[in-house]
């Protein structure tokens, strides 16, 4: 028995000796406040604290006053107090969100809210910020509960402190703190508990949602796939039958424009295949374009006149690529070949012609880019339209008085029949292929004679088919020798000023 004794004695003295000095104790809680100060769970759990503090003072305020009254009072202390009571009131309403719960905002689930629908392709990369989103929420909460584990073992290593610096001479101070310890103790459990199980059902919420998402990208990047399958065999269709335009079609300039015509048509199905795979309501698209239209019809008139005038042009036929055109507008004419077609423009190549010299002071080789609509308002030549590929010219020469006009008819036409005897023939076989498709009252193709009196004697014109595209060439030889056989003829004289 007495060994037993001696043995207790001696396991007290070792845990006597064992237990740390106060100074260390006290360096040691100096320590946790100060890894505690600046942790905003504590400053939750301070905000709750003194939000029971208010209450409580405001309840006794409310106390003392009602005494006061009771007595019938009104002295500055009543003043006082109801001041008093004022200020801590707009304290308490301003701590609120801390009456019940003091980690509400940190431990509930965030709800997971505007869930995006993957509808198209773009709707693609919203998904995938969405998810990140709330696997960065996700992480944010695991940050917390990590971040309220490590102050509550600091709490308990404080309690803990507390509890060996107050077991030697209890201290009513100490028990004090350390009851507030426990209490803060049970309070971060029991948030550390909330917060677990919110972590764990929102992963399981992030779990679903994540499913879902990928689910949608799924079956729109299945989508996409057939969409760009049936755009790209739609390009494929276009490209085959532009090959077949170029191998079968006689001439370039038919070609080209077919060309022109399947391109418009595969861009539009193109837009029509995404439109209706990716449009939810067609009767939205319906009505957008109803609106649209008569909104663009006022504002862009002469845009979707040029439009139209293309449609004219393409189903018509009126102009191909490579035609040759007169253009007369605002004064000005210009001659030239027509170099495209777009939508809105018809653009030519103004040429070395008669009109270059008489109307444009020699000026050539300009692009001119001439709006569609303008084969509705403007006056639109085509020297070349269907084939034709031959127009009239004409000389005129001034043949004074005296002269034998006989003769000089019969040079003039000799000498235009000459050389315009390939382009009549020529004409005379393509007019009669015209037939078909308007009422041609003759086919007489062969160069003509007129002569007409003046003033200064007679003046002779001769009329006569030549290329529409060399004109001048054809014109300076005719004229030339015309004028060679006048002046060895004796009995034809020329005006000293012939015109021309």
């Amino acid at each position: 028995m007495g060994l037993k004794i001696l043995m207790a004695l001696g396991m007290l003295c070792a845990l006597l000796s064992a237990q740390p000095e106060p100074s260390a104790l006290k360096a040691q809680l100096e320590s946790l406040d100060k890894q505690l100060e600046p942790n905003t769970w504590v400053q939750k759990f301070k905000n709750f604290e003194y939000y029971g503090e208010l209450s409580l003072k405001i309840q006794h305020i409310q106390q003392q006053l009602k005494t006061l009254k009771t007595k019938g009072e009104h002295s500055l202390d009543v003043s006082a107090l109801e001041h008093s009571l004022q200020s801590l009131q707009h304290q308490q309403k301003l701590l609120e969100s801390y009456k019940s719960h003091p980690f509400k905002d940190l431990v509930e689930k965030p709800l997971i809210v505007n869930i995006p629908t993957i509808t198209n392709p773009f709707a693609i990369i919203g998904g995938l910020s969405f998810l990140k989103t709330l696997q960065t929420r996700h992480k944010s909460m695991q940050a917390n509960l990590e971040s309220l584990k490590h102050t509550l073992r600091l709490i308990q290593e404080k309690r803990t402190a507390l509890e060996q610096l107050n077991s030697p001479s209890p201290d009513p101070k100490l028990t004090s703190q350390i009851y507030q310890e426990q209490v803060k103790i049970i309070e971060f459990q029991s948030a550390q508990n909330l917060l677990d199980a919110s972590l764990a059902s929102y992963a399981k919420d992030i779990q679903a949602v994540r499913a879902d998402i990928q689910a949608q990208i799924k079956d729109q990047l299945f989508k996409l796939f057939w969409v760009i399958l049936t755009a790209l065999g739609s390009v494929l269709l276009a490209w085959s039958l532009k090959r077949l335009s170029h191998k079968y079609l006689v001439g370039d300039e038919r070609a080209y424009t077919i060309n022109k015509a399947i391109n418009f048509i595969n861009a539009n199905v193109i837009v029509l295949i995404f439109l209706f795979a990716y449009l939810e309501n067609v009767s939205y698209l319906i009505t957008f374009l109803g609106f649209a239209s008569a909104g663009f019809a006022i504002a862009m008139r002469d845009v979707f006149m040029s439009a139209l005038g293309w449609l004219a042009i393409l189903i018509k036929g009126s102009v191909h690529v490579g035609d040759r055109v007169k253009i007369s507008k605002d004064g000005n004419t210009y001659v030239g070949d027509v170099l495209d077609i777009s939508m809105l423009n018809i653009t030519i190549l103004e040429e070395v012609t008669l009109t270059t010299y008489t109307k444009n002071n020699g000026r050539a080789g300009r692009i001119i880019f001439i709006p569609n609509n303008y084969i509705f308002t403007g006056l639109f030549s085509n020297h070349t339209h269907l084939g034709l590929s031959a127009v009239w010219d004409s000389l005129d020469f001034l043949l004074p008085l005296g002269s034998n006009y006989q003769h000089a008819i019969d040079i003039a036409l000799n000498i235009a029949s000459t050389h315009a005897k390939p382009y009549s023939e020529m004409t005379r076989a393509q007019l009669a292929k015209l037939r078909a498709k308007y009422a041609l009252r003759t086919l007489d193709s062969t160069p003509k004679i007129a002569l007409m009196p003046e003033k200064e004697g007679m003046r002779l014109y001769v009329s006569y088919l030549v290329g529409a595209y060399d004109t001048l060439g054809l014109r300076s030889q005719i004229a030339l020798e015309i004028l060679k056989a006048f002046e060895q003829a004796e009995d034809i004289l020329i005006s000293p000023k012939p015109t021309s």
